[in-house]
């Protein structure tokens, strides 16, 4: 047990926005964080949530603090769609929060 790494919880959504414009990527994400799992034991998705009021798809994960999760991002980027990952702004207290969106803002 002395090897037992310390786990951080780590949220990742994706936008409305790009889910409805790219409508496979939600099962396409499950997959790639349930095989992510087989390759680092450490790391594990806690649940999926979609939440009704904003549309936006969540996975709230367990990831070992020695896993970078940029690294993670940047794995799932060449899986999917063109996207703009990013941290969300956040209480520095907080978990960390990563948003993928479409690469364009709506015109307004």
């Amino acid at each position: 047990m002395d090897e037992q790494e310390l786990i951080q919880v780590v949220e990742l959504r994706i936008s409305y926005r790009y889910a409805t414009a790219n409508p496979w990527v939600v099962q396409a994400i499950g997959g790639f964080l349930s095989a992510y799992f087989m390759e680092y034991p450490g790391f594990r998705v806690q649940r999926h949530i979609e939440e009704l009021e904003s549309g936006t798809h969540l996975w709230i994960c367990e990831v070992p603090q020695t896993m970078k999760f940029l690294r993670l991002l940047k794995r799932l980027k060449e899986d999917i769609p063109p996207c703009h990952a990013h941290e969300i702004a956040i209480d520095p207290s907080a978990r960390p929060r990563y948003l993928i969106d479409c690469l364009t803002e709506p015109e307004g």
